[in-house]
Parts: C-alpha cells; structure tokens; sequence
C-alpha cells in the first residue's frame, strides 16, 4: 500500500492505494475511525484487488472543511479522488456512516460505480432519537468531553462475546477518537443528521448491490436488518453470524470472501 496525499477537489486527502488489480474497491470507514481500521482486513483483499482507503476528510488527517461535511460533499470528494488516482469506476465499500457517503456517492456518480456494498450500514435517514442523539454528541463535543465517546462507543460496536478477544483494536478505535478533532466530529455528525432517505434511489440503482450484516449488531438490531432487506429484494445479502457492528474486525475471513465473491461476480472493473 502505498500512502500520500492527493488533492480530491479543492480538499486534501489521505489516502492508501495499492495501485495493482484489474477492479477497483474502495473502503469507506465509519464514524470516529480513520483508514487504519482497515488495516487487518485489507491483506485478505490486495491480491486480487486494486484497495483504496482514505480517512473521510474531519477524520484521520485529511481536511476538514467548514461545520457540516454533506454526505454529497464527501461523495464527490471520493469521485474526484478516482479522477486523481486514474480509476475510471469502483466498488464502493461503506461501513456504517461510510454506507452512507457510498449511496450517495451512487446516486450522484452512477457511472463510476461499479458496484455498492452496505457493511453495517442503511439506506435509512436518522430517526428523531438518532438526530437528538448526534446532537447532544455535537454538544458533548463542543464542551470539550469527547473522552466520553472514546470510552462508550468503539467497545459497542462489538458483540459482547467478542469485546476480550478484540481487546486490542477496540483500545485503538479508542486512541483514534482522543486524535480525531472536534471540529471534524462536528462536521460529520451534522452531516450524518442533514442526510436524506436513500431506499428508493437505492431500490432505482441498476448496479449490484451487497449487504453485509451482523447478527448481533447493536446499532442496527436484526429487526432493522430483516426490514432492510425485506424492502430490498435487488440486494445480495450476507449475514455475519458472530459479528456486532464491525464484522470486518469480528469476522474478518467471512467478510473479506463475502465481498471478493461479490467483486469478482458481479462488476466489471
């Protein structure tokens, strides 16, 4: 993987390509992470593809831009990023807020996707509770006690049965929320907050669609999983049976292959 910084727009942006592979998958990561949670996982994929991981501009140490990253925003900046690297289309890997920053990057560059993968993630906008949710995380935030979500929110992610056996990744997302600034945590959740329902763009899409999904996710419970998926009969569907919120770490193996059959079956570059 070779790491720099490239000019995506008018954004600067870090990103990781290993710049070898015929299709093209780029890994979008979630709320408070950065591109190095996909450390582990992309090994299981480079081989065969051409991997592309970036920290979403307000996260990691790529630029933040005013008090509200859109999701249009953020999807555009990943479409002139593919313009800087050269890469004509790809797949579009989101997990969780990264899900929905790839279905909007869909919806707004639809011939440049080769191909959509929701990993923990939803076509829905936030309910009341969610959008009061991520306000008072604005205001936590903006107190200067953001401590308070490095200590609840990484460790809930994972099923409980997996939270000793993921001791260590779980005490990194943990440093990467003390080292992300507040003001891009700001920046995103008031655009996870702003972002629009995205079903029937999505059930209207005429690429692959794939859903990964946790059996014992806490944030998006098997009830909202099956209802996603009833809703979706155009979605491939694979379920992780052992994994909370963050499959890619609990399940890795599984994962990985669900999303290489996904890639090599269905997209052409």
């Amino acid at each position: 993987m070779v790491e720099k910084f490239i000019m995506a727009g008018n954004t600067a942006l870090h990103i990781c390509d290993s710049e070898v592979g015929e299709k093209s998958v780029v890994l979008l990561h979630g709320y408070l992470e950065n591109m190095l949670v996909w450390e582990e996982f992309i090994p299981l994929l480079y081989k065969e593809l051409r991997v592309i991981t970036l920290d979403i501009p307000g996260h990691g140490i790529s630029e933040i831009k005013g008090e509200c990253h859109s999701m249009e925003y953020l999807a555009d900046t990943v479409a002139a990023a593919l313009t800087s690297l050269g890469i004509a289309e790809a797949t579009i890997v989101g997990h969780s807020m990264g899900g929905y920053i790839a279905l909007a990057f869909a919806e707004r560059h639809p011939d440049r996707t080769s191909g959509v993968v929701l990993l923990h993630s939803t076509p829905y906008a936030d309910n009341e509770e969610k959008r009061k949710n991520r306000e008072r995380e604005i205001a936590l935030v903006k107190a200067g006690k953001k401590e308070l979500l490095a200590h609840t929110a990484p460790a809930a992610g994972f099923a409980p049965e997996n939270r000793n056996r993921c001791r260590e990744a779980i005490e990194e997302l943990e440093q990467t929320v003390f080292l992300t600034e507040e003001g891009g945590i700001v920046a995103l959740l008031n655009g996870m907050i702003g972002r629009k329902d995205q079903n029937e763009m999505l059930r209207n899409l005429d690429k692959p669609i794939l859903f990964i999904l946790g059996r014992k996710d806490g944030y998006i419970t098997t009830e909202v999983a099956e209802k996603m998926v009833g809703e979706h009969p155009e979605a491939k569907v694979v379920w992780l049976e052992k994994s909370g919120h963050m499959g890619f770490v609990e399940e890795p193996k599984a994962c990985a292959a669900a999303l290489l059959e996904f890639v090599k079956e269905n997209t052409k570059g």
